[in-house]
């Protein structure tokens, strides 16, 4: 993380049930030590996932969302949050009772915005039309899984987040490795260096893995560096959510800002891009 800093990185993101709640610690105590000023950062959290056995240590009621920002701030060490985000749509919670608490912590002072991750086009629709017709505090921010052998949010979802000035805070930006190269072809199936295979990976992918190294051997840089690249010129997007685990994740992650792809470029990377279903969230 020290890396990070020093690199010029000011927005994290974690999650209450990551490790069981660990990760928000350790975030937390690092942050403090690492900037002067709460001030000078954007910190993120999200909530949604079991944190403990009962009915009410999930999900987006009421209940759970106003201890769950208490308990997340805690853990964090800090007053506030400033972005909250709910990790996934719950369908057995009114969007009106979830939209009104999350206003409520905006209000408290405990969050200074709110987003969402992870959802259909219709489902953050109807959040954020609830927010609007309560006059209730509104979302700015959607996390999504895209990267390019996983464009299926172009569709909908980010047209609906540009109209809405909603920024785009996509996750998985590298399609877990896929895109640096961890993973090679071998006929219909991969092997994998240095990560757990995922079992998703399709032949058409490796394809556009081979169109991503072509680009990055001819400007000498790392295959993720390219792939970043291209994912920070979409419209739309604020900024990707890189999971670095190491320096040299950092580094690519720098590298990939002083990248200008080329419309051919561009092209080529696109070009064998096949359709695919959408997962379930």
């Amino acid at each position: 993380m020290r890396g990070a800093v020093e690199a010029g990185v000011t927005f994290f993101d974690t999650a209450d049930m990551y490790s069981d709640g660990a990760s928000e610690v350790v975030t937390g105590r690092l942050l403090t030590k690492l900037f002067a000023r709460r001030e000078d950062y954007v910190l993120a959290t999200k909530v949604f996932y079991p944190t403990g056995p009962g009915p009410n240590d999930r999900g987006l009621s009421r209940k759970h969302l106003v201890a769950a920002i208490d308990a997340s701030l805690k853990r964090l060490g800090t007053d506030y949050v400033d972005l909250y985000q709910i990790h996934r749509f719950d369908s057995e919670t009114p969007v009106e009772e979830t939209v009104q608490a999350l206003d409520d912590i905006v209000r408290a002072g405990k969050a200074r915005y709110v987003g969402a991750s992870a959802m259909y086009a219709w489902q953050f629709a109807k959040l954020q039309m609830a927010a609007a017709a309560g006059g209730w505090t509104r979302f700015v921010a959607m996390q999504n899984r895209y990267n390019l052998v996983n464009r299926e949010d172009e569709r909908e979802l980010i047209p609906m987040c540009r109209d809405f000035g909603v920024g785009v805070i996509p996750y998985s930006p590298l399609a877990r490795g896929l895109l640096a190269g961890t993973r090679e072809r071998t006929g219909e199936s991969h092997t994998v260096r240095g990560a757990a295979a995922t079992g998703s990976d399709r032949p058409v992918d490796f394809d556009v893995l081979d169109a991503v190294r072509t680009i990055a051997e001819r400007r000498a840089v790392p295959p993720a560096s390219v792939s970043l690249a291209w994912l920070l010129s979409r419209p739309g997007v604020t900024a990707p959510i890189i999971g670095a685990t190491s320096q040299s994740h950092i580094h690519d992650a720098m590298t990939a800002l002083t990248i200008a792809l080329e419309d051919t470029e561009t092209s080529d990377l696109e070009r064998p891009y096949a359709a695919r279903l959408m997962s379930d969230y």
